[in-house]
């Protein structure tokens, strides 16, 4: 078909004014994207704060917990379990030698209370809060860091279950949040972990704090630390390696102290697990305790066999380690050709959604992954 001669008068026009004399504009000049900051040293070395001694003590509390869903009240409960921390605090204080850090576990406040979302956000602790205002007490008196982890809520992040760890420094002041890196992920077959991470809202994370902020290290006059709950992802933890760590403090549940151990090894840092102990006649008892503390040839420096609650504690050299001390020597350009073709089954940002389209249970959890997998056919 023939364009009409009205359209071919429109488009002549059209063109006449683009191509004819234009009105002066401003140079506009567009100023460069920021810098990225600088995560990793390009000649091995990592930053760091001095020492204030050569050697320091880790304690890690391997204790039961009671879910908060089995009070009367979650302030009860709280109550309760926030006394037996102390108390362990005090303890790991008094007896033996004397700790510069003490590590408890997972969820020493709160337990695993089971239900949907909106249940379980009742089953939270805010950070800061008054729990952590107590065991900041506890730790200025006892002059230590106090390392535990915890289900929190955050009114910045609405209607999320984060899984946070947080460090008290000896002034008994928070000293650092660690949110969880990622989940592990097709595990079970039946269900997936719900709660929020760096992952599942990495651009919101990053632009609120910082890319920093997504591997982050607290230097310390004790040595560079970090803490994670993060299982069976040696990625994360080489990321954490080559961010400078040199104690990696771990709290997780059900968790395999192969991968203790190999993580320690391979990325040349000492570790730490602290788990919770079950009722002996419970489905868990298998799965509890076995807490241990590994140097950085894996060797095991401590450990509390079995499901029972305990103490333990080992000497970290922590000047020896860092003596001409590099990050892991990793072979990324060898193997960075596979890496860059490589992608993740589960999107970032997976979580980044509203209220009511987040999943309430385990099994709506899967649904959503099992929606926004690249891997899986769309059928």
């Amino acid at each position: 078909m023939r364009p009409s001669t009205s359209a071919i008068l429109v488009v002549a026009i059209g063109l006449a004014v683009a191509c004819g004399p234009s009105a002066p504009t401003q140079n506009v000049q567009t100023a460069p994207p920021p810098e990225p900051p600088q995560l990793v040293r390009p000649d091995g070395t990592y930053p760091t704060k001095p020492l204030e001694k050569d050697t320091v003590v880790l304690k890690v509390v391997q204790n039961g917990v009671k879910n908060l869903q089995d009070f009367d009240s979650v302030a009860e409960g709280l109550e309760a379990n926030l006394e037996t921390m102390l108390s362990f605090v005090e303890r790991a204080c008094t007896e033996g030698s004397h700790p510069d850090f003490i590590l408890f576990n997972e969820f020493p406040l709160t337990g695993y209370s089971f239900g949907t979302r909106d249940e379980k956000l009742e089953f939270t602790i805010t950070v800061p809060g008054p729990e952590t205002d107590r065991l900041g007490e506890a730790a200025r008196g006892c002059d230590t860091y106090i390392i535990f982890g915890s289900y929190a809520r955050d009114d910045e992040w609405p209607g999320h279950i984060l899984s946070i760890n947080t460090v008290i420094d000896r002034q008994g002041l928070i000293a650092k949040e660690f949110w969880k890196t990622r989940n592990v992920k097709r595990l079970h077959t039946d269900g997936e972990i719900p709660t929020t991470t760096v992952e599942s809202v990495r651009d919101k994370f990053r632009e609120r704090y910082g890319i920093e902020e997504e591997i982050p290290v607290l230097q310390t006059e004790y040595g560079n630390i970090a803490v994670s709950t993060v299982q069976l992802d040696p990625f994360v933890y080489a990321a954490f390696a080559m961010r400078g760590v040199e104690i990696m403090f771990r709290t997780a549940t059900l968790f395999s102290t192969e991968d203790v151990m190999a993580m320690a090894r391979f990325n040349n840092f000492y570790s730490a697990m602290s788990n919770i102990t079950f009722p002996p006649d419970s489905r868990g008892a298998p799965f509890g305790g076995n807490s241990l503390i590994v140097s950085p040839d894996g060797e095991v420096l401590a450990d509390a066999p079995g499901n029972v609650e305990a103490i333990i504690e080992a000497e970290i050299p922590i000047a020896d380690l860092r003596e001409n001390r590099l990050i892991p020597r990793f072979p990324f350009e060898v193997v960075a050709p596979v890496y860059a073709q490589y992608v993740q089954e589960s999107p970032l940002n997976h979580m980044d959604i509203p209220y009511e389209e987040m999943p309430q249970t385990r099994a709506e959890m899967k649904e959503l992954l099992d929606r926004n997998s690249r891997w899986l056919d769309e059928e």
